[in-house]
């Protein structure tokens, strides 16, 4: 769109079509006070100014960079990786990948949110013991923590209860917790509502789990952390892997996770199969996140603008 403002013929022709009753009679009436002549012009005689180039669309940067994230996940994926990320300040959003992955060790922050809103629910704090396995399940992402917890809140059923309060679409708690299935963007929604600050948990309970996801150990501090950049302030992390044996026992990684950055909120959530190995899996969620949330950095705050 041009920066230009109305010239003074324009106004003036304005001004003739107001008085005349603008739209169609308003421009034959133009006609008409002009003498007649085959064209229409001001009132004062002068010609009409030509009518203004149309304005080229405003670009979709949102589409474009959907677009460009869509073939690298494909180039590079084949079809066994989905990604979703979110800015929660601008709620600039993509989703690449509708396919439903087993959930593996990610489930953990759903069950860890399971049990932090039971505990709200009743008014209680959690325990002494809860915490305990809770920090392990998610620092560590020990198995029997997690089976521990996911016992706690009422396994598969509770699972599912409590996350139809979280706002879940796509995910489905099995008895073995390592075997719900679930898809990018029902990880998104789960985090959404997790940082929610009207959401389902309290400032303590937010501010709790999140930290467990800043306190990974080393050998585990992969995946979205990957796609921070140099003005990444906080980095949280939950990953998943396991040989998946309807896949012959091939590899299943995922990882979801948030990085903070100055007017940046990313939330992050990339699910992947049929690895080889689980290096090779590591390595390919943290190149979509990293192309993921780099194509989404480079756009304008207003993403149509």
């Amino acid at each position: 769109m041009s920066g230009r403002g109305p010239t003074r013929r324009g106004l003036l022709a304005v001004a003739v079509l107001a008085i005349t009753g603008g739209g169609a009679a308003g421009a034959s009436a133009a006609w008409r006070l002009a003498g007649g002549r085959d064209e229409p012009t001001t009132g004062a005689g002068d010609r009409a100014p030509a009518a203004s180039p149309t304005p080229s669309p405003t670009p979709d940067h949102l589409a474009a960079a959907r677009r460009k994230v869509a073939a690298y996940v494909e180039r590079v994926g084949k079809g066994q990786v989905a990604v979703a990320v979110k800015d929660r300040r601008s709620d600039v959003a993509l989703t690449v990948g509708t396919a439903r992955f087993q959930t593996a060790s990610i489930v953990k922050v759903d069950i860890l949110a399971a049990l932090l809103l039971r505990a709200r629910q009743r008014n209680q704090e959690i325990s002494g013991t809860d915490r305990r396995n809770a920090k392990k399940m998610i620092t560590a992402s020990d198995n029997a923590a997690a089976t521990a917890l996911y016992q706690r809140i009422g396994g598969k059923a509770g699972l599912a209860t409590a996350n139809r309060t979280f706002g879940l679409k796509e995910t489905t708690p099995q008895t073995s917790w390592g075997m719900a299935t679930t898809t990018a963007a029902d990880q998104i929604r789960l985090l959404t509502s997790l940082t929610d600050e009207d959401g389902p948990l309290d400032e303590a309970g937010r501010s709790y789990l999140f930290d467990l996801m800043s306190q990974v150990e080393e050998d585990q501090d992969w995946g979205v952390p990957a796609a921070a950049g140099p003005r990444t302030t906080e980095a949280y992390v939950k990953n998943g892997w396991d040989t998946v044996s309807a896949d012959g026992g091939l590899w299943e990684v995922n990882t979801i996770g948030r990085l903070v950055e100055p007017g940046r909120d990313w939330l992050v959530a990339v699910l992947s199969r049929h690895h080889q190995t689980q290096t090779a899996g590591v390595r390919m969620v943290e190149a979509v996140a990293r192309y993921a949330v780099g194509e989404l950095r480079k756009m304008p705050t207003n993403p149509t603008a």
